[in-house]
């Protein structure tokens, strides 16, 4: 499986492609190089027996007539009388056409089968690093000559066979470099891949280096001009809308102190709660607008002291909310957003269960869990999901009605994911509602805590949902 997804990807079939490739390329011109080596290895060949032909010529030109049929019947070395049991094969036009233009006299020269050259049987070994002609002429006299031209030049003259080793080493070397082209070449591709999955849940990440093939840079800097764009179109929509929401409190204010001046006690009722409900919206709009935008980093947080002060908080503020036991890990978060979080699901458990219960469970080496329970009706499993879309009420499922527009939980999962965690509903077996956020990011558990509850409450004001 982890193979198959190798080679699915970019790096892998650059790497398959290039490994095949250089592979082949390779084989290839050591196949050249070997004909190559074997066609001068004939001509090597050829040319010494044409050289023996012509030394024996000469020799034999210049001596008295005793002496030359004497060489003609004996030989020399290299040069040896015939016998019946030789086996000619064919005729070798090539060395024939060789002799003659070199020594200048028509010479014919028959190929012998190896294993037939001598008149005493030899190993087997020997026939195969032996070449035997039977060449014919005659010398100045007119004087014909037959004799038997050795050539043991297959053994002497031929290179070191390619041995496994040396194809392993190519193999291997061949591979490493075209992995690390590929990867070198499928990096900045997996940074750009990387980033766009990264940019919904944080606008202002630094920008891309411009990096790999002018195509990919190309690519990374529309990506990079991209981001600026939409991180000043929120920075311009947060702006717009936080002027509203200011400009709003005045007159709204105002409405609120002339509503009090109504004195049919029903009415005044109802218009206050519809002034309430938008000051609410537009509280909660403004919120959801600036939950895309982050300049926090991330740092560790002792969560015992984050749920303790959430803890607290709430308790003075008469809500019921209990802490099931001590957590003491340590999570890499971005502080203010992961308080932000949390306090919109104890907010939300307190609005539609009346009460919330906060408990942890380290579900491996490298994840917490953190559950938010309510003792509410839960909700329909249908719902379990559609109730982070913005605007979603929970109390558009029953009669009961509740403060909020319906953003609360679309803030907590939109903090969450800026926190690299994963924000999910279930209704709990034993009733009620249950909000698991699971960190992933520098989890660890620890003996002494660092209290970081004065950090993160400071003067950032309560939580909103």
């Amino acid at each position: 499986m982890m193979l198959r997804r190798y080679f699915g990807s970019m790096a892998g079939r650059l790497f398959l492609f290039l490994l095949i490739g250089v592979s082949a390329s390779a084989s290839l011109a050591l196949g050249v190089a070997d004909v190559r080596r074997q066609s001068d290895l004939r001509r090597i060949e050829l040319d010494r027996a044409v050289d023996r032909v012509q030394d024996f010529v000469s020799l034999a030109n210049s001596q008295p007539r005793p002496v030359r049929e004497q060489l003609v019947k004996a030989g020399v070395p290299g040069l040896i009388p015939p016998h019946r049991i030789q086996k000619i094969t064919h005729v070798d036009g090539e060395l024939s056409a060789r002799m003659t233009r070199q020594i200048g006299v028509p010479i014919t020269a028959q190929l012998i089968d190896p294993a037939t050259c001598f008149r005493k049987p030899i190993t087997q070994t020997v026939y195969f690093k032996m070449n035997c002609w039977r060449v014919s002429a005659r010398l100045a006299d007119g004087m014909p000559f037959n004799l038997t031209l050795l050539s043991p030049t297959r053994d002497d003259l031929r290179l070191p066979e390619l041995e496994p080793v040396y194809v392993i080493i190519m193999v291997l070397g061949v591979s490493m470099l075209t992995y690390l082209a590929a990867r070198m070449a499928a990096a900045p591709l997996a940074d750009l891949s990387r980033a766009a999955r990264d940019l919904a849940g944080n606008l202002d990440s630094l920008p891309l280096p411009q990096r790999g093939p002018y195509e990919v840079r190309d690519a990374i800097e529309a990506f990079n001009t991209m981001q600026a764009r939409l991180r000043a179109h929120v920075a311009e929509r947060t702006k717009i809308l936080a002027s509203i929401t200011h400009d709003l409190q005045t007159p709204l204010t105002r409405h609120r102190l002339r509503l009090e001046k109504v004195t049919d006690v029903a009415l005044r009722s109802r218009l206050i709660d519809d002034l309430r409900g938008m000051q609410i919206l537009i509280r909660e709009g403004l919120e959801f607008s600036r939950g895309t935008q982050t300049d926090e980093p991330f740092a560790p947080v002792s969560l015992e002291s984050l749920l303790e002060s959430l803890v607290e908080d709430a308790v003075d503020m008469g809500q019921r909310v209990t802490l099931a036991r001590p957590c003491n890990f340590d999570v890499e978060a971005r502080p203010r957003a992961l308080q932000r979080c949390l306090a919109n699901l104890v907010d939300n458990a307190i609005k539609h269960g009346s009460s919330a219960e906060i408990g942890t469970e380290a579900l491996d080496g490298a994840r917490l869990m953190i559950r938010v329970r309510d003792h509410g009706p839960g909700i329909p499993p249908e719902y379990l999901e559609r109730v982070f879309e913005p605007f979603v009420r929970l109390d558009d499922l029953s009669s009961e009605k509740t403060d909020g527009a319906g953003l609360g939980l679309t803030i907590a999962r939109m903090l969450a994911a800026k926190n690299d965690a994963e924000l999910s509903l279930v209704n709990h077996p034993q009733g009620g509602l249950e909000a698991r956020l699971v960190l992933s990011r520098g989890v660890h558990q620890h003996d002494n805590l660092t209290d970081w509850s004065g950090f993160l409450q400071g003067d950032h004001g309560a939580p909103v949902g």
